[in-house]
């Protein structure tokens, strides 16, 4: 009896161990990673989280789960990098524009009227010169994975249809938290005002500001259309996007993580672009039908704007360095060529 008692004191014993090894299974969670952005879900930025995060789940097996968080709920770009150096939050969704006083070399793709259309984008953005920038990042507490799109950027306001360079003087134009972005304006005649995205439909609605500058996609998800008349297709710069993990984070992960989350960051790249590209043909029509007055910036324009703007190009490659100046001039000479 005493020996049978001992077996079936162990058999409990086993198996209440194995009970607790089951329970224990089960309640490991996956990796839980905040991913802020600045617009709101039905965006071409919330499609593209949404991507992000289902491919992130599916390459890491269920064991990495992205929360997607929109409307600049965790702050605005400059708080969620702030938070990502800190090591606060692990990732986020924003503008390069607004990088320029934490890594110089960003300032590049604050140039006006740099880049010419999306397939001068890719190749920069995506070839050497694009990651010798996101290198950058690191050395203040960033890893940059991969360039999404914003679009070119077109002008709106609430006072007059800008044509020529001088309607837009006296125009309070907001503009992004961005040195070159003031500048330009400035020079351009506006009075240029810098301001956090998440505070911009409120300060259009009171009139704080007359005006801002963003791609057509984010006039119309961001319905500013309903606080301004005025839309005039400038093209004047082209933004992308940047999606980024905070270092201590990233350096906690292992190889294979690392590794899920660059895979998924590439995939919510190239469907993010086509998807931005696809709305932004739509969303001109759309923002028309909405009540916008329309109208384009004619060639003359464009180039007394560009003409007027050259102390710009040259603090620009002042600040990132004359040898990317020239490289990324280079490059863009080489992909025109390779165009005729």
């Amino acid at each position: 009896m005493t020996s049978l008692r001992r077996t079936f004191t162990a058999a409990c014993a086993a198996a209440a161990l194995c009970a607790s090894f089951g329970a224990l299974a089960q309640d490991i969670k996956p990796r839980l990673i905040r991913f802020g952005y600045g617009l709101n879900e039905q965006s071409n930025q919330g499609r593209a989280a949404k991507v992000f995060a289902d491919a992130v789940e599916k390459g890491s097996g269920g064991k990495m789960k992205i929360r997607a968080v929109g409307a600049a709920a965790l702050g605005s770009d400059v708080q969620m990098q702030q938070a990502l150096m800190g090591g606060a939050q692990e990732m986020m969704v924003g503008s390069t524009a607004t990088l320029v006083g934490i890594t110089k070399e960003m300032a590049l793709w604050d140039t006006p009227f740099l880049i010419s259309n999306a397939k001068e984008a890719d190749i920069l953005l995506d070839g050497p010169i694009g990651e010798k920038i996101k290198a950058k990042l690191q050395e203040k507490g960033l890893v940059g994975l991969v360039y999404w799109e914003n679009g070119f950027r077109n002008l709106t306001n609430s006072k007059r249809a800008v044509a020529k360079m001088e309607d837009l003087d006296g125009v309070k134009l907001r503009v992004m938290q961005n040195n070159i972005y003031l500048d330009s304006f400035k020079m351009l005649g506006a009075n240029a005002v810098p301001m956090a995205f998440s505070e911009l439909f409120s300060a259009l609605e009171t009139n704080t500001v007359d005006g801002q500058e963003n791609p057509f996609n984010t006039i119309l998800s961001s319905k500013f259309y309903e606080v301004q008349k005025y839309l005039t297709v400038t093209n004047h710069v082209y933004s992308p996007w940047i999606v980024m993990v905070s270092k201590k984070y990233w350096d906690q992960l292992s190889k294979a993580e690392q590794k899920v989350l660059m895979d998924a960051a590439k995939v919510s790249r190239d469907f993010e672009r086509k998807d931005t590209r696809e709305e932004a043909s739509k969303a001109l029509a759309d923002l028309k039908a909405k009540g916008m007055q329309i109208n384009e910036l004619n060639v003359s324009e464009a180039s007394r704007m560009r003409n007027k703007l050259t102390r710009v190009y040259a603090q620009i490659g002042t600040s990132v360095g004359m040898d990317l100046w020239i490289e990324t001039q280079n490059e863009l000479m080489r992909i025109r060529g390779q165009g005729k």
